[in-house]
């Protein structure tokens, strides 16, 4: 083949319509795939998500050959120089000699700066095309976000409605409405679990294949020192696979996912949730069709509007929304730090080792699965790194190893914006912090953990109590202002001095406890 183009596909592009593929010729072009190593080390992620990754990228490329495209395929064991995506280039270059580069933009800031660099450094030209797997672009969000002192996600999840068509009606005089007359239906979707118990389906595990169990044995060799659980590893790794655990999910769990969407039950991992984010991050399915099918179970009369419209909110609302926060803030967004969050992470989130039956609980699941739920991330593992004061540098680094669906751009908004709120209130308008009742009433947790919930402040309190206002009375002067917030302040001051005074000093007594994570981050980043 004389001067290709050479297209280079990157690990969560794993699409067989994406931009850069659909140009081409399939005689005329050679793709680029590579494990890199830079890739898997710039934070030393969870082994399960080295191993779905890698998997994923390789049944990717078969199916690609098996089209009729030629792939020129690198794979870390194979290859010593695996360094960098920009040095598989350098060497691509020099064995196909392509008259063109084309390439997908990137979906993380520092990969995309990678791109721009490689315009400059290559003689051929580079073509850097739009991602248009998403339903916002830049320019759009950009747009939509400007002049805006609150980008708030509920204003953003409409237009994205509007804009889609996704549970929308004609009211008949040509005015479009949402089914149902709601825009969001949340308040129906916070049911905790029923009597501590849930009987969920459970979801489809997938028995590796021998390419799987290749790569299942270089992860071993070659990240067994990275955080986690390496098997068994049954998330899908082709999109065949995928659709199964997406019909699975539509067929067995959607009905029952929006009520209990918030509910945690001890040792129930997946309960009603799509298990899904994996499959859509790296590529292997497609978020609209997803929305789309959503809508039509409800419109077959196969699951109820609560449930579908939180399916379709947490995707096209939620999810395009943190995209395009991520963009329109970075570079800043990753050092930002608005509440002066100095703490170190507690080793307890490496070990799992922790009386406090919740935090215990999120990350045995986490180490275990690499996943934990939505609200498990923000309400118990969040919550308690906002309360405790934990270094959003570190709580970004330990989110984005941890976690097999953790991609930059989804990762850092959420820690920074939703979790800790560290980056002014732009996303979210106010913090999520709670106290340990919560946390009571969304889980089957504190029945049998060593604290107390009820016990609010002393030896055998649940931690959560103290800290939360420890937390308030340390940024009374920021959160007063806050209308969702000051009003809280007022119960803060009933208390009186004495009582401020055993929760101030339960709360640091806890806080003085936490071991610093010295020996997890020598070990695990």
């Amino acid at each position: 083949m004389s001067q290709p183009i050479l297209i280079p596909i990157l690990c969560d592009q794993l699409t067989r319509t994406i931009s850069s593929l659909r140009g081409p010729a399939k005689d005329d072009t050679v793709i680029l795939m590579a494990e890199v190593w830079d890739e898997a080390t710039n934070v030393k992620h969870h082994q399960q998500k080295i191993a779905l990754v890698f998997s994923a990228m390789r049944h990717f490329a078969g199916e690609l050959e098996q089209a009729g495209w030629t792939v020129d395929y690198i794979k870390l064991d194979d290859d010593g120089n695996s360094d960098s995506l920009t040095g598989e280039l350098v060497r691509a270059i020099e064995r196909h000699d392509p008259r063109e580069i084309c390439v997908t933009e990137a979906s993380e800031w520092r990969v995309r700066q990678m791109q721009d660099e490689w315009q400059e450094k290559f003689a051929c030209p580079v073509e850097v095309l739009p991602d248009d797997r998403f339903i916002c672009s830049h320019s759009e969000f950009a747009e939509w976000a400007n002049d805006r002192k609150h980008l708030t996600m509920e204003h953003f999840y409409r237009e994205m409605r509007r804009k889609t068509g996704l549970l929308m009606t004609d009211d008949g005089q040509g005015k479009m409405l949402p089914v149902g007359g709601e825009w969001n239906l949340d308040k129906e979707n916070r049911q905790p679990p029923k009597d501590g118990e849930m009987d969920a389906p459970a979801r489809p595990k997938f028995e590796p294949d021998e390419i799987t169990r290749d790569v299942i044995a270089l992860v071993a060799d070659r990240f067994g020192s990275h955080f986690g659980r390496l098997e068994p590893m049954h998330w899908p790794v082709t999109r065949d696979q995928a659709e199964q655990a997406a019909e699975a999910f539509f067929t067995e769990r959607l009905t029952q996912f929006g009520p209990y969407q918030d509910a945690m039950v001890h040792g129930s991992d997946d309960l009603y949730h799509s298990m899904l984010s994996t499959s859509i991050n790296l590529g292997l399915l497609d978020p609209l069709d997803l929305c789309q099918r959503a809508e039509a179970a409800y419109d077959a009369g196969d699951a109820p509007l609560n449930s579908v419209e939180g399916f379709i909110r947490q995707i096209i609302g939620w999810r395009e929304y943190i995209r395009g926060f991520y963009w329109h803030f970075m570079p800043d967004l990753e050092s930002k730090n608005g509440l002066n969050a100095q703490r170190a992470l507690p080793e307890f989130f490496w070990t799992g080792e922790t009386d406090m039956r919740c935090l215990s609980d999120c990350i045995r699941s986490t180490h275990d699965n690499a996943h934990a739920h939505h609200i498990q991330r923000l309400m118990v593992l969040g919550n308690f790194c906002l309360l405790a004061g934990i270094d959003p540098r570190q709580v970004q680094d330990w989110f984005l190893i941890v976690y097999a669906d953790a991609f930059e751009w989804v990762e850092m908004p959420n820690v920074v914006g939703m979790i800790l709120y560290a980056e002014g209130g732009h996303l979210a308008t106010k913090p999520y912090a709670a106290s340990g009742n919560y946390i009571n009433k969304m889980s089957d947790y504190c029945k049998e953990c060593s604290y107390s919930v009820s016990k609010k402040t002393g030896e055998g309190a649940c931690p959560f109590n103290p800290l939360y206002w420890h937390f308030m009375d340390r940024h009374r002067d920021l959160l007063e202002k806050n209308h969702r917030v000051g009003r809280i302040y007022s119960n803060w001051d009933r208390m009186g001095e004495d009582k401020q005074g055993e929760y101030l000093t339960s709360a640091q007594k806890f806080l003085d406890s936490l071991e610093p994570a010295s020996e997890g981050w020598a070990r695990y980043t």
